[in-house]
């Protein structure tokens, strides 16, 4: 709209000035309708409150100096009021939506000249970075992975494993038992697994010799805390079973198993131990990997670390899998055993003295691992 669109008045009564005001507002109001930006609402401002073009001026020239005597005073008092609706309403108005408008343009903005948001990468825990690295390196010998429930039966857990009630055996295991469990039989109470062997018998139940699995898990001792313990720690069994299956392929097996994950260097020995579910039984242990077997405060001047158990399979365990699978027939078939637990493993290769950091959920010590 342009200036030459307020035309003369010809008419000076009540209603023709109402009429010619109200026109005014609709065109003011209509333009005003489309201001968007702060660059429209200044064309706005000027287009109707400029000193020298504006509307509003154009209206006083043509109107007020236009009209007779007895008029003016009526016709000024719709002037002034005309005037406040566009400076109290309309532009106070536009001023708050340009402001909005600026605001969220501002919001979508992209400064270009801004660093880059740093996305920080994941990385696996440390136990379980390690309990995959061993699981490889049995994986790249043929070994298959067994999983098992954490929640076991006495019989699996125990029994099965050569541990019959009453055994001594039973109270290293610290064991955790599930509540209401005493009007059951023994062998079918609950607990939580205190070793990963279970998973042993459930696979030679299912499946007839040759077997080779590997078994991660998690499992639970009623330990007390402290630099080396936890109630809740991490365990990896291996199980063998084949026809003419020998000490000597443990022994080989094992020593594979030491150089892949500390080094080439690294040696193994084996000292008699007893395990109930293995006989003959071993602890093994790995020459030093601090100071290369010359004796240090790590290995207690040894030159040696304990690092885990293992055995030939006992007899005894393969009676248990023989209800289920006949195959398991000690005079033809034999097999070994081993297990280790990941967190002293894994506390080995990272040089980590608390076992408890790995618990802790501490972001400064998993960082390390990135």
């Amino acid at each position: 709209m342009t200036n030459d669109s307020i035309p003369n008045l010809t008419a000076f009564d009540d209603e023709s000035l109402d009429k010619a005001f109200a026109e005014l507002r609709d065109q003011a109001k209509a333009v005003a309708d489309a201001v968007d930006s702060s660059e429209a609402l200044e064309a706005f401002r000027l287009s109707w409150l400029g000193r020298k073009q504006g509307r509003l001026n154009e209206v006083s020239s043509r109107w007020l100096k236009a009209a007779p005597p007895e008029a003016k005073k009526a016709l000024g008092q719709r002037f002034n009021e005309f005037k406040q609706f566009l400076l109290t309403e309309l532009l106070l108005e536009l001023d708050q939506r340009s402001k909005s408008a600026d605001a969220a343009l501002k919001a979508q903005a992209l400064d270009i000249t801004l660093p880059g948001t740093r996305r920080l990468l994941g990385a696996e825990h440390p136990i379980t970075r390690t309990m995959s690295e061993i699981v490889s390196v049995f994986a790249a010998l043929g070994y298959s992975v067994g999983v098992g429930p954490e929640v076991e039966t006495d019989y699996y857990n125990f029994e099965s494993m050569n541990f019959p009630p009453g055994h001594p055996a039973r109270d290293t295991q610290d064991t955790l038992v599930i509540a209401s469990q005493e009007r059951k039989p023994l062998r079918d109470r609950l607990l939580l697994r205190t070793h990963t062997s279970p998973v042993q018998m459930r696979t030679m139940e299912l499946e007839p010799p040759p077997v080779r699995i590997v078994i991660p898990g998690k499992v639970h001792r009623n330990d007390a805390a402290d630099a080396t313990h936890s109630p809740i720690f991490h365990q990896v069994e291996g199980l063998c079973v084949d026809t003419h299956i020998t000490f000597s392929h443990l022994k080989g097996t094992l020593d594979h198993a030491m150089k892949a994950l500390f080094g080439s260097a690294v040696k193994t020995r084996f000292f008699p131990s007893f395990f109930p579910f293995t006989e003959p039984s071993a602890d093994v242990q790995i020459s030093c990997i601090f100071c290369g077997g010359k004796g240090c405060r790590k290995c207690k001047q040894s030159g040696w670390i304990e690092l885990l158990g293992c055995g030939m399979v006992d007899p005894a365990v393969f009676a248990f899998a023989r209800e289920k699978q006949p195959a398991y027939d000690p005079k033809k078939i034999s097999g070994f055993a081993f297990g280790m637990g990941v967190e002293r493993i894994a506390m080995m290769k990272y040089g980590i003295s608390e076992i408890g950091q790995f618990y802790a959920g501490d972001m400064r010590f998993l960082s390390l691992f990135v």
